[in-house]
């Protein structure tokens, strides 16, 4: 492979570029800071879900100072729904060490943008590519689908990964490293897709061996996964006749770090019995079962979880449960509520 394809690639990124809230106009650069947000959002997201998050993050912190000085709290609440919450607890503590440390301003060094929080290599390079126009290879999934095909790599994924990044570092050209990081995004998420590729517009085609080949929607492999295991619990749905619910804090640590919850039971895996679950009710109160279960699936785990509710007699309940609050249903969409979570709420409310 030559670096003749580069060419190619950018005068096809001019003409066809996607239009989206954070890439800025033809022959401009895209603020640090928004090249950052977008990126940590898109993680594991897709861009269609991506774009109103992004709309409203920036709106209500335009610049990475603001978004350091915003609680903790509040930027778990406008994160609800996104999944993977260490992200945003990463982007906050990320968006502190950029205020304090950097006077605000993202670093261009490699190394120095690696040692904040939740920057990992891929994100360092769109940082530096993008917004510095330095040459730097991002190497996403879609890109990874693009070098697989370009050069016919059949060993499976994880273990390409290796090749993969060399041959991409390699074919990124020294000038308008940026544009070319987002032409070979743009390529894989719309034209080298994972099924049906459109090889017949591709502007890369007499460059792709897995196209000569004829084995491009094969690639790249994937190593087979290993099934995830399924974990079970009793919600427990406590509400005031006003129809507030009661909330805790989760730990700052560990899965949904920081977030709000509906109290339950230990999530384990095995047999479970939701009536044997009823003894680790929070509070003491007439609780029932309710019929079916709300399932939710996590990176590592599926999560089954059936749900008990009750009605509280008296406020002071609340003063049982450490860390707890009444939120009346108004206000939950101003809680950092994980979207499981929700569903529990929203079956207690139905049922």
């Amino acid at each position: 492979m030559t670096m003749t394809h580069a060419p190619r690639l950018l005068t096809w990124y001019d003409r066809h570029r996607r239009t989206l809230p954070w890439r800025a106009p033809a022959g401009e650069r895209t603020e640090p800071y928004l090249v950052w947000l977008s990126e940590i959002m898109l993680q594991q997201t897709t861009v269609a879900t991506v774009g109103d998050y992004y709309r409203r993050f920036v709106e209500r912190w335009p610049t990475v100072d603001a978004l350091a000085a915003a609680p903790l709290d509040e930027v778990l609440s406008a994160w609800a729904g996104l999944g993977y919450y260490a992200r945003a607890r990463n982007l906050h503590a990320c968006a502190q060490a950029v205020a304090t440390g950097h006077g605000g301003r993202f670093p261009e060094d490699e190394a120095a943008l690696r040692a904040l929080p939740g920057i990992g290599p891929y994100t360092a390079a769109a940082i530096r590519s993008i917004a510095f126009d330095h040459k730097a290879s991002a190497v996403d999934g879609n890109v990874e689908r693009v070098i697989s095909r370009l050069y016919a790599i059949d060993a499976p994924l994880p273990d390409a990964k290796i090749e993969i990044h060399a041959r991409a570092a390699e074919l990124v050209p020294e000038a308008r490293a940026g544009d070319y990081a987002q032409a070979m995004m743009d390529l894989g998420a719309t034209v080298c897709t994972p099924r049906k590729p459109l090889c017949v517009i591709c502007p890369l085609t007499r460059n792709c061996r897995a196209l000569k080949l004829g084995i491009a929607e094969t690639l790249p492999r994937r190593a087979p996964k290993a099934e995830k295991p399924t974990r079970r619990g009793l919600a427990f749905v406590l509400a005031r006749k006003d129809g507030a619910v009661l909330l805790r804090k989760r730990p700052t640590k560990g899965l949904l770090g920081g977030m709000d919850e509906v109290p339950s039971s230990p999530w384990r895996e095995g047999k479970f019995v939701p009536a044997d679950a009823l003894a680790d009710a929070p509070v003491p109160a007439r609780w029932t079962l309710l019929e079916g279960l709300v399932r939710h699936t996590f990176t590592h785990f599926h999560l089954e979880l059936s749900v008990a509710r009750a009605t509280a007699t008296t406020d002071r309940l609340a003063r049982l449960l450490p860390g707890s609050a009444w939120c009346t249903l108004d206000l939950l969409d101003d809680r950092a509520l994980p979207t499981v979570m929700r569903k529990v709420i929203e079956k207690a409310s139905l049922s």
